[in-house]
């Protein structure tokens, strides 16, 4: 499969960089960049081990997981596979069709079989089906889109529920919740960004609503992101925070950039709670923040993530309700964080 053009200048750039880079320097990278290719490979070959007859992928705990199925087909997206084509285009098509046969008459993409967390699942599935639009041909490119919008207006009426000023603008784990967190906010965020770059009908007023309440929940001093407003950041929910106005196009603020600068004081490590939640949000946040802080953020992620690769390619959570969430969930997340750099995903572009 050809480069897209957009990889290719990038490429480009970096050799040019590279010219003046000491060759011991740029032998050692290369080397890196190697390892964690073959990473990336390993896992997508794990992955496809997973993936049921139907076109799902399971959890331990919980069973077939519309979410967790939407995971598995955005890290082949982000690893530059595409539906339809190439050694995983079937298992990628398949995946997404079976997200989309399970949505709800109200719009909800949730299997019936689950109903733990539904904005969560709602959330990660309608950022893939707004991944994966444009890529989709005939007949399936409609059944998406279709089910796409039918996604994006649920969370814009859940959005739009009356709430006290500290929890305007968010999301919660129910599509009537009457409160807000950052952590299902993150997801619904994505999704309507994503939504909005392919063309969907995505009021502005809702991404602005949005970005007012993650700002709700950074400290005073812009020094982190925190579940709520009020409470105490942490590293996870700073590259959720960070990541959210980035992608809205709140380049830069003061909030974000603070909220790097924490994080690079309050690095991730493998016993941060929610640790490879945290993997993802923080590999995207401050990839979109750029710079060297970001260089040294990624290659932190790699050097920590490397290592914990099981021997049959995926990752095992051992802490918390990550542990239920399971191998699927971590290997997935761990790929698109690892991904970052390749630019394939519409949402990773800077």
């Amino acid at each position: 499969m050809a480069l897209p053009y957009k990889r290719l200048v990038a490429i480009v750039i970096t050799l040019c960089a590279s010219v003046s880079m000491p060759f011991s320097s740029l032998h050692a990278q290369e080397a890196k960049d190697d390892a964690v290719d073959a990473s990336i490979a390993r896992a997508l070959e794990f992955l496809a081990t997973q993936q049921t007859d139907e076109g799902s992928w399971r959890t331990e705990s919980w069973g077939e997981s519309t979410a967790i199925t939407s995971l598995a087909v955005m890290a082949y997206l982000a690893a530059g596979h595409v539906p339809g084509e190439g050694p995983y285009g079937d298992r990628i098509t398949r995946g997404v069709l079976w997200v989309v046969g399970q949505q709800q008459p109200d719009g909800m993409l949730i299997s019936k079989r689950s109903s733990h967390g539904p904005m969560y699942n709602h959330g990660i599935c309608t950022l893939m089906l707004a991944e994966v639009a444009g890529m989709m041909d005939g007949a399936d490119a409609t059944i998406v889109r279709r089910a796409l919008e039918n996604a994006i207006r649920l969370i814009l009426q859940s959005q739009a529920l009356t709430k006290n000023g500290r929890h305007q603008g968010g999301w919660r784990y129910q599509t009537n919740s009457r409160d807000s967190d950052l952590s299902v906010t993150g997801w619904q965020v994505m999704a309507l960004r994503g939504a909005k770059d392919i063309g969907c009908d995505v009021p502005v007023e809702a991404i602005d609503s949005a970005v007012e309440y993650v700002k709700k929940c950074s400290s005073r001093t812009n020094e982190g992101f925190a579940y709520q407003p009020g409470n105490g950041p942490t590293s996870t929910l700073t590259g959720v925070g960070i990541t959210c106005l980035e992608v809205c196009g709140d380049h830069h603020s003061a909030e974000a950039l603070g909220a790097a600068k924490w994080l690079v004081e309050h690095p991730l490590h493998e016993r941060s709670s929610y640790f490879y939640y945290g993997v993802y949000y923080t590999g995207v946040g401050m990839f979109k923040i750029g710079g060297d802080a970001a260089d040294r953020h990624h290659r932190r992620l790699v050097d920590l993530l490397l290592p914990l690769q099981g021997d049959d390619g995926g990752w095992t959570p051992s802490h918390g309700s990550e542990r239920q969430a399971g191998r699927i969930y971590a290997t997935a997340a761990t790929v698109l964080a690892l991904t970052v750099e390749y630019r394939y995903l519409p949402i990773y572009q800077r």
